[in-house]
């Protein structure tokens, strides 16, 4: 995408799956729509995931026709690597001020060959494969990212020039500048999506200290098959885990963290993750320490109930601390409930943390969006229009307001989407076509 529209009708801000979901929809009804990301790739984290629950599907099956359907419609336009810096109204619209950050490669001019990766001698951990692989300090992302665009990273790149030389197109300018961009745009739905709650948040679990406490988005790495490994091994020293343990509520329910509230998916992905990893290490013991397990959705709690029919051990327990044996296994000492209440320890080679949902940004910064205690976007007439923010002509999906899972963000998106369509019709606003075209 070489040529960066001035006015739009539909300004999304996230890349992710609730973000693309509700532009399709709305492209598809033929008003115009840009896409801001701030990564250099469309796909939020759903493309990071193995599977999806409760079916098992291919995560990256889902996502990625969703990431080309986008980048190739006539009606979308992606503005990756791309920070909303405010947004005012103007003129019964909105204008946006953007910044798009320096990639250090001229989009319109690289094809993806990847020449100057292989040509580049720094290198960098690898973000998207949870820190267990090393990229170039120049890269394309991710071996399916949208835009297939490399970047390169300012702290890792030692300026020696090969990807220069290397670039067949000359593509390569390290000396690119942010740039400042304005859209005018008559309608914005807000797509921001999560982040994780850090892995130290509790201390007395010692997840930035021990090498075999991981999150759950790096089990998701270890779990895919085009992981960093090609299969599941104890960071620490490359062993195959014979225990493996679960953590519930290790960033949820605890007012302490400043997260009060049930992160929703946390039981679900643990179990989900349990059940893929009784395939991929078949001999390993599974355990999951919870203090309830919430299985809401349809078809959850068959789930639930086929991982206990796996011989997936459930031990209803509050962890207490996690320390380190000299051998590299993890040691938690927790309070048996189950058991009268008895405080026992016991040994794993490996241990998630189910770490909860934070928001992944604070759109309250750049509109008067009221947002709650917990950062999410607060809707003021939820029952009624549990997309509209109370501002008028700006809405929002997924996960910004709260915990929710893919398929409600999906479903919530497209009712964004529906809304969106419904205030620009009401206020004057045709698209440019009348029928719609089936992906």
């Amino acid at each position: 995408m070489s040529t960066i529209p001035s006015e739009t009708d539909a300004l999304v801000i996230g890349g992710g799956i609730a973000g693309l979901q509700a532009a399709l929809d709305l492209a598809e009804q033929g008003y115009q729509v840009a896409v801001v990301e701030r990564q250099p790739s469309i796909g939020g984290a759903m493309i990071r995931l193995s599977k999806v629950f409760p079916t098992l599907d291919c995560a990256s099956c889902i996502t990625t026709p969703k990431m080309a359907a986008a980048a190739h419609h006539d009606n979308i336009t992606l503005l990756t690597y791309t920070e909303v810096d405010s947004l005012t109204r103007q003129n019964g619209g909105f204008t946006a001020r953007l910044t798009k950050k320096p990639r250090f490669v001229k989009e319109d001019l690289c094809i993806g060959c990847r020449l100057c990766e292989y040509a580049c001698t720094s290198s960098m951990e690898d973000e998207f494969q949870g820190g267990y692989s090393g990229l170039r300090a120049i890269h394309i992302p991710f071996s399916n990212a949208i835009p297939q665009v490399a970047l390169v990273d300012e702290n890792a790149c030692t300026l020696c020039g090969q990807c220069i030389s290397s670039c067949p197109t000359d593509a390569i300018d390290l000396e690119q500048k942010p740039q400042t961009l304005e859209i005018q745009a008559k309608t914005v739905i807000v797509a921001t999506g999560w982040k994780l709650t850090p892995i130290d948040a509790k201390p007395q679990y010692r997840g930035d200290s021990i090498a075999n406490v991981i999150s759950p988005l790096q089990m998701e790495r270890l779990l895919a098959p085009h992981g960093p490994y090609g299969r599941v091994l104890r960071p620490a020293d490359g062993k195959v885990p014979d225990s493996i343990a679960y953590v519930q509520c290790a960033g949820s329910r605890d007012a302490t963290l400043g997260v009060p509230y049930c992160s929703r998916v946390c039981c679900m992905y643990a179990i989900k993750q349990a059940m893929l990893l009784s395939g991929a290490v078949p001999l390993a013991d599974i355990t999951i320490y919870y203090m309830d397990i919430r299985t809401f959705g349809k078809g959850f709690e068959e789930f639930y109930q086929n991982a206990k029919a796996m011989g997936i051990e459930f031990i209803k327990g509050k962890v207490a601390r996690i320390t380190e044996n000299p051998d590299r296994s993890v040691k938690l000492r927790f309070e048996h409930i189950d058991g009268f209440g008895q405080v026992e320890e016991r040994q794993h080679d490996l241990v998630v943390l189910s770490l909860g949902m934070l928001p992944g940004d604070n759109p309250g910064r750049m509109l008067p969006i009221e947002t709650g205690n917990d950062g999410f976007v607060m809707l003021p007439h939820a029952k009624d229009a549990p997309c509209n923010t109370g501002v008028e002509g700006v809405f929002v999906a997924g996960t910004a307001t709260g915990p929710k899972d893919i398929v409600d963000s999906i479903v919530e998106a497209g009712a964004a989407a529906t809304e969106a369509a419904i205030y620009m019709k009401q206020t004057g606003i045709t698209s440019n076509k009348s029928e719609s075209r089936v992906l």
